[in-house]
């Protein structure tokens, strides 16, 4: 009896599949011709030019007739196609100061706009100067107020906290 073989190598193939258990084969249409011997199987196989492909083991091992070659091939343009439509999440930042201009602060939230309908996160982060560290009050209604305009279309993903000079608050796409 042979151990079992590796299952990242792929599954057991022609000669690889025990002689003495009866196997239950399917054809190339996907239906099932019963169980058969080993033997039986490989002509079968041989006669349609294809390869005999263990589907599941167990007591009675289940062997379908195909295209091995052709099979892994389409299996790896599926991973390939599923990579191509994969989304990362990028987290952008938008830098504002304590006391912005309304005009200034609609260009800021324009762009958030935009990156939250692509799909990404933004982190929104104030930076302090000099005196401004005596308003963080000032700091932290801005920051409300971006949360509010926001609500509808994003969620507060890590609310306001000060960090040195500089508060911060991400924001995420609903």
């Amino acid at each position: 009896m042979r151990a079992a073989p590796n299952k990242a190598a792929g599954p057991r193939m022609n000669e690889e599949i025990p002689n003495d258990a009866k196997l239950l084969v399917i054809n190339m249409e996907g239906v099932k011709t019963g169980p058969m011997t080993h033997d039986e199987a490989m002509d079968l196989a041989a006669e349609a030019g294809v390869d005999l492909v263990e589907v599941s083991g167990g007591d009675a091992p289940v062997c379908k007739l195909m295209d091995y070659g052709k099979y892994k091939y389409q299996q790896q343009k599926k991973k390939a196609e599923a990579r191509k439509k994969q989304k990362t999440v990028d987290i952008k930042e938008i830098k504002m100061r304590p006391n912005i201009d309304d005009h200034d602060y609609e260009t800021k939230a324009k762009a958030m706009r935009r990156f939250f309908d692509g799909g990404d996160k933004v982190k929104v982060t104030l930076r302090f100067r000099g005196r401004e560290m005596a308003h963080q009050e000032r700091g932290m209604e801005l920051l409300k107020r971006v949360q509010a305009d926001f609500e509808e279309i994003a969620k507060v993903e890590a609310l306001p906290k000060l960090e040195g000079r500089q508060m911060m608050m991400v924001l995420a796409p609903r």
